[in-house]
């Protein structure tokens, strides 16, 4: 199962519209804040990036305070799944994202070319990827683009 998820512009809408309303507290888990992320947290994110289990290296890839070395050396990492967690995640540098733009392995490059915060010069060059399946994901990406800002006529 995966854990992304793709909002359309209509959602992205009602998202927005109702902002207001679920910055109040009024809502039961506005209630239950995330705790502040501390230096203690990013050693123990550290930490885990450096595990011999490449299922506890995903966990730091998907990690949003991560300190960017460590979103660096993960984008090298041996195993794919690694990298595919990292490809995904929304807070990784758009520099290593670029650097994943490159990766050997098909699945990495489909991951980036979905992610919302990609640069513009790694979605070209994933657009020319010799992967029907990238090529086809940089396309259907760019329909939803056309989709939030339709052209005028």
């Amino acid at each position: 199962m995966s854990c992304i998820r793709f909002n359309t512009p209509a959602q992205k809408r009602q998202l927005a519209e109702n902002a207001p309303a679920m910055q109040l507290g009024t809502e039961p888990v506005a209630q239950f804040l995330s705790p502040t992320v501390t230096d203690s947290k990013r050693e123990r994110i550290r930490r885990l990036a450096a595990s011999d289990d490449p299922r506890i290296r995903e966990s730091a890839a998907l990690s949003y305070h991560a300190p960017d070395e460590v979103y660096e050396a993960l984008a090298h990492d041996p195993e794919a799944s690694v990298r595919s967690c990292l490809a995904r995640n929304e807070r990784t540098p758009c520099d290593v994202l670029r650097t994943l733009a490159a990766d050997p392995d098909e699945q990495v490059r489909a991951w980036v070319a979905i992610n919302y915060f990609v640069p513009a010069d790694a979605m070209e060059r994933l657009a020319a990827d010799e992967s029907d399946t990238v090529r086809a994901l940089v396309a259907w990406k760019a329909s939803l683009a056309g989709e939030a800002h339709p052209v005028a006529v």
